[in-house]
């Protein structure tokens, strides 16, 4: 399995290590049993047989313990693994795909999926283990005597055949809990969202508990605790059948078939020891099948667990190159990019029905400052974000200086921009600024944003972030600002500013960022200073319906 070759791909030197340990201690083990056995006859007791005893004892706890360590150590490897990967995935996959899926999906997976399908890989060594000293067992019992080992065996392939019945119920309820699970998650992220909406309107909140979070968590529970009921069952039936066979080779097969009380009683034995590596085996088969479903759910978000494509390869290359450039990206001194053709579709769950953007015709060059302005849902943000090369366009091309932008540099090309969207996410550190003068020139932004004596930056990290939401979008500008990049995008920036600052971003940080050389594409409403922009964008419907230019633009 895929899976398998991707959790254990960068710690293979510690699976061979546990297997071979386990392994080691699993024959060892039942190479006891057969010292024991032998003990049991006294005409063979000897000190050599004792010293041989001891060392096997010796054999199986320092192999056990061995693998036990191991083991733990692979199994915090495997979540850490596990959960960049994922990670990895969504940020790979595309943004609408993303948008689709929703939060609560995709916390679901990266908390609960990743943890059951760690403990369950875990165990696959742990069921070598048990299962070389089953089978060692097997082999004993074989010398003792083949037709009690071919009944052994018909019980056991009886009770594994009975119990893949029972597990694809248990199986059905799990799946039920893990669809579940993502609607108790959705209700979890509407109580930390909503904690303010919820304690304001006691109705709302009682509704909320009484009609939405407790109905899902008792179906949840419901439905994990019929799996777990069903697996119960089906496990100590094959524990019954074992027990049946104990039976069978005291009472029974004597009276069938000529054994010598020395192979009763080491068939006995061995059976005996038998059931505690047996019984654990079939105890990690509830976990086995909870990471399947999890597994399961993973690869229907999307997030495939397979090897990284030739995209992914080609991104995480240092030397990755724009085609049709002489170097990287971010050394271009671009000169136009143009939107030819441009189209876009998606579904309006709210509607009931898909939005159309486009076909869109639009060009931006340096030193550019343009305003889009439109009604709500007029595909303004969605344009934007075609622009900024987070959405593909349905048909139609992007151009970098006469360069279709593709899937090969469609990564490159993004980092042309800087951008604060109307849902800005504001990070608690500078990521990505390594520069030596980060502080220094983060505290001028600072002063120019009139955040002095609110936030300090030090190491590249914001001392608070208990802000008002327009100080915190001041803090999203001054992370942007330090990007330096040569195309900025401002979604409603201004929309929760107070008068003062408004006109200040207008009046002062705009036209500073064209006097640079920056190329500045704002969405406003603002229209008091369109005679700002050196081009005014009318959208409605998903189209451009007016392109004005020059001072009182739509005045």
């Amino acid at each position: 399995m895929s899976l398998i070759r991707f959790l254990y791909g960068n710690s293979w030197r510690l699976v061979m290590l546990s297997m071979v340990a386990g392994l080691i201690s699993g024959l060892a083990s039942a190479g006891i049993i057969a010292f024991i056995n032998s003990a049991l006859e006294e005409s063979r007791r000897t000190t050599a047989l004792g010293v041989s005893f001891l060392g096997g004892v010796a054999l199986v706890v320092v192999t056990k313990a061995f693998s036990e360590v191991v083991l733990t150590r692979l199994g915090q490897d495997i979540i850490a693994q596990l959960r960049v990967h994922l990670s990895e995935q969504i940020l790979r996959a595309p943004l609408r795909h993303v948008q689709e899926l929703g939060r609560h999906r995709l916390l679901a997976a990266l908390n609960e999926d990743t943890d059951v399908i760690a403990q369950a890989y875990v165990q696959i060594p742990l069921i070598c283990v048990n299962g070389a000293t089953v089978v060692g067992c097997l082999a004993y019992l074989g010398w003792l005597s083949w037709p009690v080992l071919a009944i052994v065996l018909g019980f056991m392939i009886f009770g594994a055949l009975s119990f893949q019945a029972q597990e694809k119920q248990a199986l059905h309820s799990f799946k039920r809990a893990r669809e579940t699970n993502d609607t108790l998650f959705r209700h979890f992220q509407s109580i930390l969202e909503g904690i303010k909406e919820l304690k304001l309107h006691r109705e709302r909140r009682q509704a909320f508990l009484a009609t939405a979070l407790r109905p899902t968590v008792t179906a949840y529970k419901r439905d994990f605790v019929k799996g777990m009921t069903v697996y119960a069952i089906a496990t100590n039936w094959g524990m019954f059948l074992f027990y049946a066979v104990i039976g069978l080779a005291l009472f029974v097969l004597p009276e069938w078939l000529t054994l010598t009380p020395q192979a009763i009683a080491g068939a006995t034995l061995v059976l005996l020891y038998m059931m505690g590596p047996f019984a654990q085996i079939v105890e990690t088969l509830p976990s086995v099948g909870r990471a399947d479903v999890a597994l399961e759910k993973v690869e229907t978000l999307g997030l495939s667990l397979e090897a990284a494509s030739a995209q992914d390869q080609l991104e995480k290359s240092e030397t990755v190159r724009m085609k049709g450039s002489g170097g990287p990206v971010l050394n271009i001194a671009w000169k136009r990019i143009e939107l030819v053709g441009v189209t876009h579709r998606y579904y309006r769950e709210e509607e009931e029905g898909s939005f159309h953007l486009g076909p869109i015709e639009l060009s931006f060059t340096p030193g550019e400052l343009v305003f889009l302005v439109g009604g709500n849902g007029s595909g303004k943000t969605t344009l934007a974000l075609l622009l900024l090369g987070l959405y593909a366009p349905e048909s139609g091309t992007i151009r970098l200086d006469g360069v279709p932008i593709d899937e090969i540099n469609r990564e490159n090309y993004r980092q042309l921009f800087s951008a604060v969207f109307s849902d800005y996410h504001l990070f608690d550190t500078l990521f990505g600024l390594n520069r030596t003068d980060l502080d220094g020139q983060a505290r001028e932004y600072v002063d120019r944003l009139q955040l002095q004596g609110k936030v300090r930056i030090r190491d590249g990290e914001f001392s608070t972030q208990a802000l008002s939401q327009g100080q915190r979008k001041r803090l999203a500008l001054l992370t942007a600002y330090l990007e330096d990049r040569p195309f900025y995008v401002f979604d409603e920036w201004a929309a929760d500013q107070d008068p003062v600052f408004r006109r200040v971003f207008y009046e002062e940080l705009l036209p500073d960022l064209k006097a640079r050389g920056k190329t500045a594409l704002v969405i406003t409403h603002d229209d008091q200073y369109f005679s700002i922009a050196d081009r005014c964008l009318r959208m409605d419907l998903g189209k451009i319906m007016t392109v004005s230019e020059g001072a009182g633009a739509f005045r």
